[in-house]
Formats: C-alpha cells, structure tokens, sequence
C-alpha cells in the first residue's frame, strides 16, 4: 500500500431538524462522546457536531449540520442512503438491540449481511443507520469506547461501519471505486457489490446498491450529507488534489479545516471528501471537556462575539437521557 493511498472511512456527515434531539440521541441513546461543538465553517449560524470514540479517532466520527429552516429530506437512489456504525462483537450488537428498544427507537431484526451480524434502526430525523458486529472483522482497527459514556465501555459503538451507496449508474460508479479511488472488489451479484479499502473491513468498506426505481433522494435532514475517506497526512492530501487535477476531475482544491485537511469532489450525485488524520480534535480543548463549549478555529476566533450572538446555546454538560426516561419514545 502506498503512503498515499486512502486508508479507510475518516467520517460520514448527515443533517439533523435538531442539534440538541441529535446530542440526546447520538450521545444519550447510542453513547457516542461529542469531542467537538463548533459551526459550519461555510454557514456560522449552522451547528457542527461531531460525535465519535472517546478521543475523537479519525474514523470514528459522525457528524451533524442542523442547517436553519431546512426541510425533511427522503430517502431515494443517487444518494448515501445508510450509515455504517461498529461494536466489539455479537453481545455488543444484541446490547443495543435491547437498548434501542427500549427507548423506542425504530429497528430491525438482528441479520445477516456478509457475513457479519447487522442491527439497522432510525433515528428521530428517520435517519438510516445500521451497526455491524466486529465478531469475525478483520481490516481496520476500531477506535476506542467511551470511557465515561452511558453504554459500558465492551458494548459500547466505537467507529464507522460499511457506508452504504445507492446508485442508478451502478457500473459506472463502480468503476470510479477502483479506478479513481482504488478500491477493491470483493463481491458483484449485479445488484449489490461490496468494496473496500485501505486494510478494508468494517472500517474500511462500501457497500454500494443498484437503484432504477426509487426516485432520486432529496437532501434535507434525515439525509446523509457526504462521507470522507482517510489519508495519512497533507503530503497524501496534497498527491490527491494533484490527481484530480490531472483527470480532470473537478474539486474544491485543499481546505484546512483545522481539525483535519480535507478536499472535496462530487462523483454524480454523491459528495466525497477525502481528509487527514490529523491534527485531530484534542488540540484546543481537555480530554476531560471535549465538546462541552463552543470550539472555533483560529480564524474563525476573532468573531466569536458575533457568532455566540447568532447562534442559539444548547448544553451539552448536563446529563444526557438517563435510565428513567426509558419506555418513552426518543421520537417525540
């Protein structure tokens, strides 16, 4: 593998109708630790939640906008239609089987799908997600549980499973995988193939669908915003802004988003960002008060008056959803 190539999902970004239900649920449901609250550094009056393991590993982290005023979106083809999420093992997965019926959150059965247990659910938005059990997973290593969350810490989800991609330019687009992104086959039944990358498994996956019928999806929240591939460092960023160029291959060229390096590029409908390692979330703020206060970056810094007077507070170091509100619907 060379030092440029992807190394595995770094995160997948959705939209949410509400920052502070998406905090309850991402951190108070599925026991995901919020290591950043910061803004959109295209939108100030946007929320960016970042919710992940417990130091905020690249490759762990979901993330949120929760655009003003923005409408529901649905589910259709030429869209991200489901994220990936992972436990330690099948125990782990049956746990939050129980845990998410117990809050009333809408879930499926427990299934079979490469041979790895599945659990897929709903969030409030409707959001399509699924958690893969890492029982028989080998490839990319996991991150690491949160230490202080409310699932314990050997069930707890700590990273980014399989995303999944629904097409209606299903050859075409999986041709890109490879070509472009050097992803590797693994299967093809001609409605569903399944890809990986870097040192693959449920890190480093993509499952992608063929879709002719369903009417093509529509972002708004509920949806999937796009998902960001892992390289190691700026000088493997940089190789990337370099072969886009030269494919002809329009992008955003390099973006510091100080958290990481990133570099965007839509492939038909479909947003993908590649980014870096690093520096990570732990430089601004304690491990001890990771996501507890508004963090901007530098050069958003000097207008924090003004963006604390545009945007609306919501806590996040009080206590989350506790024991007792269980039985009552997160849906409401």
């Amino acid at each position: 593998m060379m030092s440029t190539d992807l190394l595995g999902i770094h995160h997948v970004t959705a939209i949410t109708s509400s920052a502070e239900k998406n905090y309850q649920f991402y951190a108070g449901v599925l026991g995901m630790r919020l290591v950043k609250k910061t803004v959109n550094q295209d939108d100030i009056h946007t929320y960016h939640t970042f919710f992940s393991d417990d130091e905020g590993t690249a490759g762990t982290d979901l993330t949120f906008f929760d655009f003003p005023d923005v409408p529901s979106g649905y589910y259709g083809t030429n869209s991200i239609s489901r994220i990936g999420l992972r436990v330690p093992n099948d125990a782990a997965l049956a746990y939050y089987e129980e845990r998410l019926k117990s809050f009333n959150v809408k879930t499926e059965e427990i299934k079979e799908v490469y041979g790895k247990k599945v659990l897929r659910f709903e969030d409030f938005d409707g959001q399509r997600l699924q958690i893969f059990s890492d029982e028989k997973n080998e490839g990319v290593a996991p991150g690491k549980p949160w230490k202080n969350g409310p699932v314990p810490e050997d069930k707890a989800i700590y990273g980014l499973g399989p995303i999944e991609i629904s097409v209606s330019y299903y050859e075409d687009f999986g041709k890109i995988l490879q070509q472009i992104y050097g992803m590797k086959q693994l299967s093809d039944d001609g409605q569903e193939a399944l890809y990986e990358v870097g040192e693959g498994g449920n890190g480093g996956q993509v499952i992608l669908r063929k879709d002719l019928v369903t009417p093509p999806g529509l972002q708004g929240y509920g949806e999937v915003h796009h998902v960001s591939f892992r390289v190691a460092d700026h000088d493997a960023i940089q190789h990337w802004v370099n072969k886009y160029q030269q494919i002809g291959l329009p992008s955003s060229g390099l973006v510091d988003r100080f958290f990481f390096e990133a570099l965007y590029a839509r492939i038909g409908d479909i947003l993908i960002e590649i980014s870096t390692d690093g520096p990570g979330f732990m430089g601004d703020e304690p491990y001890e008060t990771l996501g507890e206060s508004l963090s901007l970056p530098p050069f958003l810094e000097e207008n924090r008056a003004h963006i604390e007077s545009q945007i609306r507070q919501f806590d996040t170091t009080q206590p989350m959803i506790m024991a007792s509100n269980r039985n009552q619907s997160v849906l409401e």
